[in-house]
């Protein structure tokens, strides 16, 4: 059945939100948490939850539950996020959001009554580009970072998460751990887009998850001196973007060094940043990700001493400061299993991506499904589900659901 699902040949619900935070310089869409763009896409998805009769509130850290019923424990929950990394795609988290929504509706069409409390959740900047921290909102209300620390994290602008919070009308002392929310969640299971291309070649449109990479990011500060591009001489110079470049190809050379391994800088700032200034700072980000927490950290560290021999001789100083952290996440295979095997026997299917669902995978039963990518492309406009594709996934999260409640 999917009468009303599709709408201009993707989901209607994407559909409904494909104009907004649109980023006309880098493509795609930028939608960050607490900006205009991320509050157009709260106010929608808390219309379409009042379409379906649910009732949605925001709690302590920023997340959105719309409940079917009344709210209470050994709830089953489902959703995922609505920001975005800058210039990002249409599917990562909003086709989670939009596919519980959907299959919550179609539950209802046909009169099924739940045995147990259901909601749908948005978590807060699940993607970290504001922030620069990974999965915040779940990782708040696990206590997997402290309010303290989330509340002096800031953005490219100098803005606090305190006082972004404020300005949303969330009250930044109540940031924190929220044991009523997370004591309410019985199993909570999150659908998303497939970042990866196994399903094309496994001939199916979805799969369960079985394990997410060990993958954290860590700041490199390169520093050197400022001068007058003119007015130095090339030999005179203590240039931290060239030390900076050079640190980047150490980078790429650690992870090639390392069986399963991925390292990515995909993001820099030179300060000052004038054409005609030796810059006399450089700050990157470095995304590592390996099979084990092991594997990781001895990336990590390979990666901290080639940086240093690269500089060196430069008249630069380099430091590799960690800024997240999140260890290797095995979903309950029995879980899984029982899942996939609801589902007729779809893959278990591991990913290097992080998800909320792994945040909360060590304080509650957590499980994930995945919808075909065909190309493998994510965190980029060129993204892209299969309208049918996404209607499987709707129909998948919809068996899943009567199967548990």
């Amino acid at each position: 059945m999917t009468d009303g699902l599709i709408a201009h040949g993707r989901l209607a619900g994407l559909d409904e939100i494909a104009g907004v935070g649109v980023d006309p310089a880098r493509g795609g869409y930028s939608r960050h948490v607490w900006t205009p763009a991320e509050s157009e896409l709260r106010e929608w998805f808390t219309a379409r939850a009042a379409r379906l009769e649910l009732d949605v509130e925001t709690d302590r850290n920023g997340n959105l539950w719309a409940w079917w019923g009344a709210p209470g424990p050994d709830a089953v929950v489902t959703g995922s996020h609505l920001d975005s990394v800058p210039g990002g795609g249409a599917f990562d988290g909003p086709l989670g959001v939009v596919s519980a929504l959907d299959a919550v509706a179609r539950l209802q069409a046909t009169g099924f009554q739940p045995s147990r409390p259901v909601a749908v959740v948005v978590f807060a900047e699940e993607e970290g580009s504001r922030f620069g921290v990974a999965c915040l909102g779940s990782r708040l209300l696990s206590g997997a970072i402290t309010a303290d620390a989330a509340r002096a994290l800031t953005d490219a602008d100098g803005v606090t998460v305190a006082e972004a919070a404020a300005a949303a009308g969330l009250a930044p002392e109540h940031l924190g751990r929220d044991d009523e929310a997370l004591g309410r969640i019985g199993l909570f299971i999150e659908l998303h887009v497939e970042q990866g291309r196994g399903l094309i070649d496994l001939g199916s449109p979805t799969a369960v998850a079985s394990s997410i990479l060990a993958h954290g990011r860590w700041r490199l500060r390169v520093s050197g001196q400022g001068n007058h591009a003119g007015a130095t001489g090339m030999r005179e110079r203590r240039d931290p973007v060239v030390a900076a470049a050079r640190a980047v190809i150490a980078v790429e050379q650690a992870a090639l060094a390392t069986d399963d391994a991925r390292a990515t800088v995909g993001r820099m700032r030179i300060v000052p940043g004038g054409t005609n200034v030796i810059a006399s700072e450089v700050d990157a980000w470095v995304d590592a990700r390996a099979a084990t927490d092991a594997s990781t950290r001895a990336l990590v560290a390979d990666i901290e001493s080639r940086v240093q021999e690269a500089v060196a001789g430069s008249g630069c100083t380099a430091e590799l400061v960690e800024e997240s952290w999140s260890g290797v996440v095995e979903f309950d295979p029995e879980l899984a299993a029982r899942l996939a095997g609801t589902l007729g026997g779809v893959p278990l299917l591991p990913t290097g991506a992080g998800h909320d669902a792994g945040v909360l995978n060590g304080a509650v039963p957590t499980a994930m499904v995945f919808v075909r990518n065909p190309t493998g492309v994510s965190h980029s406009p060129e993204e892209f589900a299969e309208a049918d594709d996404c209607v499987a996934g709707v129909e998948a999260l919809e068996t899943l659901l009567r199967s548990v409640l």
